[in-house]
């Protein structure tokens, strides 16, 4: 008779910091017998009476998933159901009774699964169409720690087949939505800005798919509040790319998903990026002009106000504050100068492009009228030189004919 794993459990593992969680699984669930997953529940129920922490009951069920479930496996790793033949119906109903059975096992404590762990479990609960309610527990687990996810385990792909997108935005959406709006989410600024700092890498990549929406983009790029960024250059990178990748985007929709970006927040690069990009429009260009002037303008206020100013002292007394060096002086005018003439040039370059847009709108314009120019014209010289006379099945020009007046010249 087998031994059970849970009678030689020692009782170590029930003492914080004896046993490391991964240690832990690789010793008591290795054995081949725990691939019965009804087995593995009972082992687990009884690990749990034994009052051992969440965490390493987390790694136990993780290195169990990762170990005999497909598409769970590390790379290079060969899961167990891969050994045995067998058809793609019968591996998708057995894969789907593990994702459920391990959904329903899992601790209730927020840390104690990780998230990585449970987005990876969440893309084959979306391929083998598990049962509703297990996906809405998958999807809470992973808002609780959305900040706490990577990107490559984010880029989950779309299973549906009514969706034409390569990747599952809606799913990130929704996945945003709930870890802003839950109340159980300690949300610090570090987090939110973990998470917006995620969500603008998503949407720099899902921006390449030429079959993504324009709406579904700004769905999800607006989900965010505006101080979740600390700085825009993440965000205007995904719009230029969405923009490179789309180059049919009507003007109108270019002002609204350009409208998403704050010029405030943009880094130096990213505006002089900005201002030389030709697929933003012109307000947007301008926006960012201005937003730089203003910026050199507080740096040359601040400079001027720091060089002046005065600090009370003790007992009401100002003491002069410290005289900057004939060194440190310089190198603030030559910044302040090179601010200045980045700033005039940008403002030259998109003066330039107006210039030129305006002349193309002008031929447009005109271009009509010119060619009914060019057509009076022709016509004036073909009566100057003769008559057109109307009988045959084609006009015919009649010439040598001489005027009235100078045949009475003539006479």
């Amino acid at each position: 008779m087998q031994k059970s794993p849970v009678a030689a459990l020692p009782e170590s593992i029930t003492l914080p910091g004896k046993l490391s969680p991964l240690m832990a699984a690789e010793i008591w669930f290795d054995d081949a017998c725990i691939l019965d997953v009804d087995y593995f529940v009972k082992t687990l129920s009884s690990i749990k009476g034994k009052g051992v922490r969440p965490d390493l009951v987390g790694s136990i069920i993780a290195h169990y998933a990762s170990k005999w479930l497909p598409d769970m496996a590390a790379e290079g790793t060969i899961a167990s159901f891969e050994d045995s033949p067998e058809s793609i119906t019968t591996s998708w109903m057995k894969k789907r009774f593990f994702i459920e059975t391990l959904v329903g096992i899992l601790p209730q404590e927020k840390d104690s699964i990780p998230c990585n762990l449970l987005l990876r479990l969440l893309r084959v609960a979306n391929m083998v169409n598990v049962d509703g309610s297990c996906l809405i527990e998958l999807e809470k687990r992973i808002s609780w720690q959305l900040d706490q996810a990577s990107l490559k385990e984010l880029m989950i792909p779309c299973f549906s087949h009514t969706s034409t997108t390569l990747l599952d935005v809606e799913l990130v959406h929704r996945l945003v939505k709930k870890f802003l709006s839950s109340d159980e989410i300690p949300r610090t600024g570090a987090a939110l800005m973990k998470v917006a700092k995620l969500v603008d890498c998503y949407l720099a990549e899902a921006a390449v798919d030429s079959q993504l929406m324009l709406p579904e983009f700004v769905t999800l790029a607006a989900v965010l509040p505006s101080h979740a960024r600390s700085t825009d250059d993440a965000l205007y990178r995904a719009i230029d790319t969405y923009l490179k990748a789309h180059p049919g985007v009507s003007k109108q929709d270019r002002k609204r998903v350009c409208s998403l970006i704050d010029s405030r927040k943009l880094s130096s690069e990213a505006s002089l990026h900005a201002a030389q990009n030709e697929r933003l429009p012109v307000r947007a260009v301008i926006q960012v002009l201005l937003s730089e002037q203003s910026k050199v303008t507080k740096h040359v206020e601040w400079s001027g106000s720091l060089s002046g100013a005065r600090s009370p002292g003790i007992l009401g007394l100002e003491v002069p504050a410290r005289c900057l060096s004939k060194r440190e002086m310089n190198v603030q005018q030559m910044e302040i100068k090179r601010l200045k003439e980045d700033v005039l040039r940008l403002q030259s370059q998109c003066m330039a492009m107006e210039r030129q847009m305006e002349k193309m709108l002008e031929k447009k314009k005109l271009g009509y009228f010119s060619w009914k120019r060019l057509v009076f014209r022709a016509n004036k010289v073909e009566r100057d030189q003769g008559e057109l006379v109307v009988g045959d099945s084609k006009p015919r020009l009649v010439r040598g004919r001489t005027s009235t007046k100078c045949r009475k010249s003539v006479s």
